[in-house]
């Protein structure tokens, strides 16, 4: 409509987790993409240390500050890192940035400026409620699941839990604290081989991406994965491991959610850890999946129901194992999932006959919707 003013859109990336480079990848995917005759963007970065950088280019001050500590890193996580910080590496912008201070939450005087936010942060301190309710305080629209949604989606114990009440199925899972593990070893140790056996799959309860996640296939292994979950979280989730299909459907709406095609996760690799589901050519996704009408209905409706039992809005990426003998489980749920042009959740919806742009676009409305 001539005349009609411009949405100013917050695009909020970086942040604290160990996703951080993943959530540069996706916001310079979505910068790239997004429909300029409708949105005004206002680049929003939050740094490693919470420095949040408003002005310029953020994206670019972050990428080179993440690509400094990936290339100190080294190994296969700190590679996959700086090809995921290449993709986001993209501006040129020298403006002079602002710095704001974490505890001043949103910069001084953006909020009353914005018309909404497309959060793309990922893990704890973006995907699990926090940046949800600072944005609720601010009385500012945002895209994506609510506070609680949030918080669920991101606690696999919490969700799992929800999920049960429910009458979804699950994989069969046993939860320990830090604090038992760190006080009596051994007893944790036998619990798992008693009521979970091996091969098992250690993670963090709160995290994403594979980060700190093993693959454990035998007693001797498992103190190691113990301690590497329990450095990122002080609550540690051991589930069987299955051997199934790995499934993935997207989600989108409100109250009234719509399910994506169903496209399968295939990879060389043992499991789908950091290094394979982001890195270059290690990972094939099938879209549509092949399979059954029969088993393309059940993932589209335990997807819906998934996201309608953490009370989802907005988006989210339901993955499922699809067992040899045709047994779905529900795997989890991501409120945020990865946003590049090429993540499963874009490719569902290209597929299912939305595309990457009008995607962006549908979810910014349905943010102001939800308001």
């Amino acid at each position: 409509m001539a005349g009609k003013r411009k949405l100013r859109v917050g695009i909020v990336f970086g942040g604290k987790s160990g996703e951080h480079e993943v959530s540069l990848a996706g916001a310079a995917s979505v910068m790239a993409a997004i429909d300029t005759s409708r949105f005004d963007v206002v680049p929003i970065g939050i740094a490693r240390d919470g420095r949040w950088l408003v002005g310029g280019d953020p994206l670019r001050v972050l990428s080179q500050e993440a690509a400094r500590l990936a290339l100190a890193e080294g190994g296969a996580d700190g590679q996959t890192k700086r090809e995921l910080l290449g993709r986001a590496a993209g501006s040129d912008t020298s403006s002079a940035l602002v710095s704001v201070r974490r505890s001043h939450g949103l910069p001084a005087g953006l909020r009353q400026s914005l018309d909404a936010v497309l959060i793309l942060l990922h893990g704890p301190r973006g995907e699990d409620g926090t940046i949800q309710g600072l944005l609720e305080l601010a009385g500012v629209p945002y895209t994506g699941a609510g506070v609680l949604a949030s918080a669920v989606g991101m606690d696999k114990a919490t969700m799992k839990a929800l999920f049960q009440a429910h009458g979804l199925p699950i994989v069969e899972h046993a939860l320990l604290k830090r604090h038992e593990w760190e006080r009596e070893p051994n007893a944790a140790v036998e619990r798992v081989a008693r009521e979970i056996g091996f091969p098992c799959f250690v993670k963090p309860a709160n995290l994403g991406s594979s980060v700190g996640v093993s693959k454990v296939k035998a007693i001797d292994d498992l103190p190691a994965a113990l301690a590497r979950a329990a450095q990122h979280d002080r609550r540690i989730m051991v589930e069987r491991a299955v051997e199934a299909r790995e499934v993935e459907v997207a989600v989108l709406g409100n109250d009234a959610p719509m399910a994506s095609v169903p496209g399968e996760v295939c990879y060389a690799g043992e499991w789908y850890d950091y290094e394979t589901k982001y890195g270059a050519g290690q990972t094939t996704f099938k879209v549509p999946a092949a399979l059954s009408p029969e088993t393309t209905e059940v993932v589209r409706s335990l997807a819906i129901r998934a996201f309608q039992a953490i009370d989802g809005a907005g988006m989210a990426r339901v993955d499922f194992f699809v067992e040899p003998d045709g047994r779905v489980l529900v795997n989890e749920i991501n409120t945020i999932p990865g946003f590049t042009t090429t993540s499963a959740y874009p490719r569902l919806w290209e597929a299912s006959g939305i595309g990457y742009s009008e995607l962006i676009s549908r979810l910014i409305d349905l943010a102001l919707e939800r308001r």
